[in-house]
């Protein structure tokens, strides 16, 4: 029988799945060119769904249901309130750039998105290696078909076909990784998976072998070096809006499920995979700010910032378990950083695409540095706002993504260990040739002559959200201690269970 239990536990996942139907068929009696009705009723559900969360979130109750494959707890309910609100800013965003462009025809943006949110809460809830998987599929089906949208453009297209042909690849290593884990251990529940894994019956080699398939699918979802080929090219040929559905919410998802199925289900391999980790954060941040630096198209280079910063996420997650021993201070430290450093850093990528999508206008991108160029002539506050979220990355006082890096840095450097402490390093002097590109991203809209006097122009939704995103990347960079508390308090309620 299914307790009460179960059904609270996936609550707020049915009513973003029930009213997600419902909009897709209100839509089709909707006959405004920018959808106002499908758009007002995905706002009201999304806002109704992240008070559920933040309800959720703010009690701190841990429980199972479903026979233990879904889990709701802290961590995993504060991450799918800040994924609603991201996803609800990436629409408020993308409406006007996608309605000058003809992606407005149907309400596919709007159902779509929440399909892929809905993907994004199975695959933080779950605690079972099938219930991951598809969260994981019903988010990655849904981008692929976003990234495709503009039908009439040959750009999207090439981009989603290389996105479905490599995401596939990747879903390939994942679920191979699973299945060699169920062979070795025989359950596929999370929590069984630890204590068979923690018992030391099992052959090491087979454990491994399964551990190399699983990083790897994760590697791709996170988009980190050598799995990051899909990223610059889905960035750039994706329309903007959906650059922004892929870059922003999913990062959360994919922190959530390197969480579960690493530190939930695989601590005991912990040596193993923090060197696989460690391996892949060196190579993020070398290759993406390198190559960031001789990029001229602006969705690119931010495609390749990513990839370097969630190199930073990485070396959170590698510091959490110090030769083999486990340190209540050090997980919490370690875990709680690259929390909060990948929320900050979906909040801060938030302002910077919506910046570039409000720039853009009907014929015109707006995706090459060169465009972005006198913008403080035209627009102080949007060159206020782009410059705070390039600073932020840039990891510059007192911009949030400033403590981010801190943080990080700390939790590396607190292990006590040499190589720990030669990465750190190793990140400051990344960090530093990654400053490089960002600042002449600024120097451009300060100091160039701009290309055109058009004034530019924003719905009153758009300037308020992007004003209050941009207000927040700065405000939580001189008082970041409310969201580091609160990052740490949820990974340790949810590592206590």
């Amino acid at each position: 029988m299914i307790d009460n239990i179960s059904w609270l536990a996936i609550y707020p996942e049915i009513v973003l799945l029930v009213m997600a139907c419902v909009i897709a068929l209100v839509d089709l009696g909707v006959s405004s060119a920018r959808r106002t009705g499908t758009y007002v009723l995905t706002m009201l559900t999304l806002t109704v769904v992240a008070v559920l969360q933040g309800i959720y979130a703010s009690g701190g109750n841990t429980f199972y249901g479903w026979g233990n494959m879904v889990v709701s707890d802290a961590m995993g309910n504060w991450l799918k309130c800040f994924a609603t609100v991201a996803m609800m800013v990436t629409l408020v965003y993308g409406r006007p750039y996608a309605a000058d462009r003809g992606m407005l025809r149907g309400g596919e943006l709007f159902t779509l998105s929440m399909f892929a949110l809905l993907g994004i809460f199975i695959m933080i809830s779950g605690n079972n290696f099938l219930v991951i998987y598809l969260g994981l599929e019903l988010l990655t089906l849904s981008s692929y078909a976003l990234v495709a949208l503009r039908r009439d453009h040959t750009t999207a297209t090439e981009a989603a076909m290389k996105y479905f042909v490599l995401g596939a690849m990747a879903s390939g290593f994942l679920l191979y990784g699973l299945s060699m884990l169920y062979g070795a251990t025989g359950s596929l529940d999370i929590g069984q998976v630890f204590k068979a894994v923690n018992s030391g019956q099992i052959r090491h080699q087979v454990l491994v072998f399964g551990l190399v398939f699983v990083v790897a699918g994760l590697a791709f979802k996170l988009g980190v070096v050598p799995f990051h080929m899909w990223i610059p090219d889905v960035y750039q040929g994706a329309p903007t809006a959906v650059t922004l559905v892929i870059g922003g919410a999913p990062k959360l998802a994919a922190f959530a499920i390197t969480v579960r199925l690493l530190v939930d289900g695989l601590l005991p391999l912990a040596i193993d995979w923090q060197q696989m980790l460690a391996v892949l954060a060196i190579g993020s941040l070398l290759v993406g700010n390198l190559a960031a630096i001789m990029q001229t198209n602006l969705k690119r280079m931010l495609a390749y910032s990513t990839i370097s910063q969630m190199g930073f996420v990485l070396l959170g997650l590698m510091s959490g378990v110090i030769q083999g021993n486990v340190d209540a201070t050090a997980v919490e430290n370690a875990y709680s950083s690259a929390m909060f450093y990948v929320v900050t850093y979906v909040l801060t990528t938030l302002a910077a695409f919506g910046v570039i999508m409000l720039l853009a206008r009907e014929g015109f991108e707006s995706e090459e540095v060169a465009d972005l160029s006198g913008l403080n002539q035209r627009s102080p506050l949007y060159a206020a706002v782009m410059s705070i979220c390039l600073f932020s990355f840039a990891g510059l006082p007192p911009l949030v993504g400033f403590y981010a890096k801190l943080s990080v840095l700390q939790a590396l450097v607190a292990s006590g260990q040499t190589a720990h402490l030669v990465l750190a390093v190793f990140a400051v002097m990344m960090s530093l040739i990654g400053a490089f590109y960002y600042l002449r991203v600024v120097k451009v809209m300060y100091f160039d002559a701009p290309l055109t006097a058009t004034r530019v122009s924003a719905p009153l939704d758009v300037r308020v959200v992007l004003t209050v995103n941009g207000a927040l990347v700065l405000v939580l960079g001189l008082l970041p201690g409310g969201l580091m508390a609160l990052c740490a308090d949820a990974v340790v309620r949810a590592l206590a269970t």
